[in-house]
């Protein structure tokens, strides 16, 4: 018999952990200048390259981008949960 790793439903908690973290819910989120006079946003998640996503007219527009994305992350996150309950039936 193998010994139980810890997890739930013998599952190890570091496998839980990445099923249940949406890739960019630890991403740092940048404003930054672009050369050609616009704005962009640099975004790090950890353990992958930086990314840098333009082109925005205004910094303004860019935090609403931001802001939508990260909006986004958590609500796709609710959705991945492998052990939510499901609603009753009706």
């Amino acid at each position: 018999m193998r010994p139980n790793p810890g997890g739930e439903n013998g599952v190890p908690r570091s496998y839980i952990k990445t099923m249940r973290t949406h890739p960019y819910a630890e991403a740092v989120y940048k404003i930054v200048d672009l050369p050609s006079g616009v704005f962009g946003v640099e975004v790090k998640i950890p353990d992958s390259a930086p990314t840098t996503v333009s082109s925005f007219a205004t910094e303004a527009a860019a935090q609403a981008w931001i802001d939508r994305n990260k909006q986004r992350v958590i609500e796709q996150n609710e959705r991945r949960s492998p052990f939510r309950r499901s609603p009753p039936r009706t």
